[in-house]
């Protein structure tokens, strides 16, 4: 089965095919001529990932996926949540996002620094839409820790561990993180 992944993150498509096996062949929307960037016009991780995934079965064709992300941190209400990518500014910078992340959480006193990643994952087969939710609790570090990794992961530590997702490898994130959840509930899906 093939499957059309609306992402050009390496990182990301990696993870989705560890998680999903030989028997599924991801292709990439650039792969197939699509190159623009996608919208992402929705309110909620949910609208998001629809919005994605029908714009490349729009193109495609395809059976495919798409996923949106976000980073819900519970002194600043749950933002900077759907808006997580552009936190900052368009210009999506992560080390301007942390560094708002940060300031606004001394602005409002610094504690509770509980926070977690939250995945939206749409798959589109024979037109018809499926979603699948992954969660990572965690709380967010006071300073940038390790070079893994990409976003907030220097300062976002996952539940049960001492280190930042930047320290922890590849490995141990994808196995613990929202988007693998997310995927994995995607992959008993394809199977059943």
């Amino acid at each position: 089965m093939k499957l059309v992944f609306a992402t050009g993150n390496p990182g990301k498509i990696r993870e989705a095919q560890e998680i999903l096996g030989d028997g599924i062949q991801i292709v990439t929307a650039a792969s197939l001529g699509v190159t623009e960037d996608i919208p992402e016009t929705g309110s909620t991780l949910k609208e998001n990932s629809l919005q994605k995934a029908q714009y490349i079965y729009e193109r495609t064709g395809m059976d495919c996926f798409a996923d949106d992300s976000g980073l819900e941190v519970d002194l600043l209400d749950g933002a900077p949540g759907v808006e997580t990518a552009r936190y900052a500014g368009p210009s999506k910078e992560p080390a301007k996002n942390i560094a708002k992340l940060l300031d606004e959480m001394a602005l409002r006193g610094g504690e509770p620094r509980s926070a977690r990643f939250r995945t939206c994952v749409t798959l589109i087969l024979g037109g018809e839409p499926h979603f699948f939710d992954g969660v990572m609790e965690g709380r967010i570090g006071h300073e940038k820790a390790g070079s893994g990794g990409f976003g907030y992961d220097p300062i976002f530590i996952p539940e049960g561990f001492a280190q930042t997702n930047a320290e922890l490898g590849e490995e141990v994130k994808n196995a613990i993180s929202h988007r693998g959840k997310a995927l994995r509930k995607m992959a008993q899906f394809l199977k059943g």
